[in-house]
């Protein structure tokens, strides 16, 4: 169930990370740096936003709509939710007070609030564990961003348009699964109490998740009012390149042993969903680990082939401290905040975020002042590795999951060998981008393989064979009723 799910998810997100990176592509050649440093402004803003507006009920899908044996959760939420889109004309406030201009700051409500139903839309869809639904959602949304933002630019060549885009693209995937998520009968019943108690629930996981996106914006904004808006424009060009092609992994496996998670827990008990999570654990950093090494070895030819010439400068340099970055991040948010979210403790979300949000304040504004963008990139990851280790303390008194040493160094030692013959090939390269790449990630990809298969990580040698085994009894299945 893991792997099939795992599987699912990642088949969506690789699929929406091509469409992801056609948009970088297509974007920084049409855009100059000022105005798609604009854009990216308020999409971080309004990620930050719709965050504020989903957190509340993000525990409250997760736990009980996955078990499928409560209440139908799913008008509560809907009530919820409107009542969050009245704080619109605050975050349009607060836009303009972060430096937005005011039809940039307008399209990122707007965009907030999409970006809020997409996500609710896609909760329900995960708790119960119907990745292909949300794999077309997914889909729908990136071919949309990238169709609608092409034809908006043929119009005006301006951040805001782009922000718009993004917007319709959101609201067009929540229709595409509406009559999925809504069917049947659902009660809209406003219960005041109900909410207050979701309210007080969620307001730990809430402000944490809130402040965690903050966090993650906190460099762009500070760039941008510190050494320019196409500064930002550069450097983020190159983290969100990060972000969307190693980040899709581990929120594939994490969209899938999640809910996993909580229904082994319900059903048999702490032991059981230890076995699991050990398992998910070695399975992500397996997964994670040689993503994020390659990645930063090979980043200078992705910036290259990817991004715009105004933009591959800044962004080829901060790529690879920014790869190292989600590392700590994946294993931080994908799997240690599982502890959190199974033991009921809630308010450690906030303990954890509030660390990681005042490491990346001090650090981005000391770096950022001395090194522009490139600091910024080395403050992402010191407050990273911050927001681990103390996350990494907390789990000791929320839940205790597994952390498989054993297990997790040989993938580390398998990613690292691999890594270092890449690097080591890179260097004897004189051939074009694009060629490099190919040869760098097929070389990466077969030597990992190999140690994989010498090492037994993540127990490839079983799984592989019970993969074969099931292809097997499938075919045999077809030949004996065709016959």
């Amino acid at each position: 169930m893991l792997i099939s799910q795992a599987a699912t998810n990642l088949t969506a997100n690789i699929l929406s990370a091509v469409l992801g990176l056609l948009s970088v592509f297509v974007f920084t050649r049409l855009f100059t740096p000022d105005n798609y440093g604009a854009y990216l402004l308020g999409v971080g803003f309004a990620s930050v936003v719709s965050v504020f507006l989903t957190g509340w009920f993000r525990n409250l899908i997760l736990s009980e709509h996955a078990r499928e044996d409560g209440a139908d959760v799913r008008g509560l939420v809907a009530q919820g939710f409107l009542i969050a889109c009245l704080i619109a004309p605050m975050a349009f406030g607060l836009g303009l007070a972060l430096g937005l201009g005011m039809v940039v700051a307008a399209a990122s409500v707007g965009l907030a609030i999409a970006i809020g139903l997409f996500e609710l839309t896609q909760d329900f869809l995960r708790a119960r564990l119907q990745a292909t639904s949300a794999l077309k959602s997914t889909l729908g949304r990136a071919a949309g961003t990238l169709a609608i933002g092409v034809a908006l630019a043929m119009i005006d060549r301006d951040g805001s348009l782009l922000l718009v885009a993004l917007a319709l693209a959101c609201l067009l995937a929540v229709g595409m699964q509406a009559r999925l998520v809504w069917r049947g009968a659902t009660v809209f019943r406003f219960d005041g109490a109900r909410l207050r108690s979701v309210a007080r629930h969620g307001l730990p996981l809430t402000l944490s998740l809130t402040l965690l996106a903050i966090s993650s914006v906190i460099d762009r904004f500070m760039i941008a009012n510190l050494v320019g808006t196409a500064e930002a424009g550069k450097y983020v060009s190159g983290l969100d390149l990060v972000r969307q092609t190693l980040m899709m992994p581990a929120t594939s496996l994490a969209a899938a042993f999640f809910p996993l998670a909580v229904q082994i827990y319900a059903k048999h008990g702490s032991n059981a969903v230890r076995a699991h999570l050990g398992d998910c654990v070695e399975l992500l950093v397996a997964v994670m680990l040689p993503a994020c090494l390659g990645f930063a070895v090979i980043s200078p030819h992705v910036a290259n082939i990817v991004l715009g010439a105004d933009f591959r400068e800044v962004a080829s340099t901060v790529m690879p401290i920014v790869a190292i970055a989600v590392i700590f991040q994946v294993l931080t948010q994908q799997y240690l905040h599982a502890s959190f979210l199974l033991g009921g403790r809630n308010g450690f979300y906030l303990i954890n975020t509030a660390t990681i949000i005042l490491a990346n304040l001090i650090l981005a504004y000391v770096l950022v002042r001395w090194d522009g963008a490139v600091g910024a990139a080395w403050a992402r990851l010191g407050a990273d590795i911050v927001g681990f280790f103390c996350a990494l303390l907390l789990t000791r008194r929320a839940f205790a999951i597994p952390l498989p040493i054993g297990r997790l160094a040989l993938a580390s030692v398998a990613a690292s060998i691999m890594a270092l013959m890449v690097a080591i090939l890179d260097r004897s390269l004189r051939v074009s981008d694009p060629v490099a790449c190919a040869i760098l990630i097929f070389v990466g990809l077969a030597v990992y393989a190999a140690l994989c298969w010498a090492f037994d990580i993540a127990r490839i040698r079983q799984r592989l064979k019970h993969g074969i085994a099931l292809v097997r009894g499938r075919f045999a299945y077809r030949r004996a009723h065709q016959a």
